[in-house]
């Protein structure tokens, strides 16, 4: 039975109207209940995801969270960061109590969490990063995030949906987009990596990189009691077969991150409006993973070696 009954924040009208981005939701997944809690720091993104006595999420600044993002080429040749809206803000939001993006809507019942957030460019104007200026003029983008989390999603309970829409505004035009559907950053004692092949039902062994490859990303504890996993039906990207799946070790910072990444580069600009995706993120003990995983992989995936 879920504790939390129907409650619903939403807001039309203003970008001054104020919405709450402070919630949780929870469900029951084996030996303890998913909790997942978002906040008005964040602009509804997710800040805290605790299961079985341990969490999950390394909550620093408003880059280190459960959250979205996304980049493009704005024009020119491709730096990452320079024109980057994201979720939970912006880099000078740093450890602060607000974020430069804007919630517009939360809805949560039950087991299930929807927000809708105009993300704000990770660099303000006239900042840089790696030595490269920020292509953006602002410091809140036209780019808006809609995402709906699922606890137990088609009766797993260590399964959450995680949908994310991005709207590409209509005056805007890019021919190289790199959408970070889902990425996770995790305390350092989530310090073993796995990739998971779940049509050869193989688990391995996954070194730091830095990088991405084609399968799965699992991190886990060194007992395997606690992990957390990301699989898509819809990876790869067409023409990045050999990526997807991202993992870093950032040992000076103390965190570890993984991301579910997807690509569209072309000749013709890409189009604009709603661009849908669809990931599923994993929680419980690395057995658990790999056995929801797999199911999920029987039941959407596309077989294909």
């Amino acid at each position: 039975m879920h504790r939390f009954s129907w409650l619903f924040f939403l807001v039309a009208g203003s970008l001054d109207a104020a919405v709450s981005g402070n919630s949780q939701i929870r469900a029951k997944a084996g030996p303890s209940e998913i909790v997942i809690t978002t906040t008005s720091r964040l602009a509804g993104a997710i800040h805290s995801l605790t299961w079985n006595g341990r969490e999950f999420i390394d909550s620093a600044d408003h880059g280190r969270q459960l959250q979205s993002a996304s980049n493009f080429d704005a024009g020119s040749r491709f730096i990452p960061e320079t024109f980057n809206p994201t979720e939970a803000g912006s880099r000078f939001d740093g450890a602060g109590t607000k974020s430069t993006s804007v919630l517009h809507a939360l809805i949560m019942k039950g087991n299930v969490l929807t927000t809708d957030n105009q993300m704000a460019f990770w660099l303000r104007p006239g900042e840089k990063s790696s030595g490269h200026l920020a292509k953006n003029t602002r410091t809140l983008s036209s780019h808006y995030l809609k995402k709906t989390v699922t606890i137990g999603s088609h009766g797993l309970p260590h399964a959450i949906g995680y949908d994310v829409t991005f709207t590409i505004p209509k005056e805007e035009q890019h021919r190289f987009a790199q959408f970070e559907v889902v990425t996770g950053y995790m305390p350092p004692e989530f310090s073993k990596f796995w990739t998971y092949d779940p049509i050869m039902n193989k688990l391995s062994p996954l070194s730091d990189g830095p990088g991405e490859q084609p399968h799965p990303i699992i991190f886990s504890t060194p007992d395997t009691k606690h992990a957390m996993g990301v699989w898509s039906a819809q990876q790869p990207s067409k023409g990045f077969e050999q990526a997807g799946y991202g993992r870093f070790r950032f040992k000076l910072e103390k965190v570890v991150k993984w991301n579910c990444v997807f690509r569209i580069r072309q000749l013709k600009p890409i189009r604009t409006g709603a661009h849908v995706f669809k990931c599923y993120v994993m929680v419980g003990s690395l057995k658990n993973i790999v056995s929801t995983m797999g199911q999920l992989q029987r039941r959407f995936g596309r077989w294909k070696k």
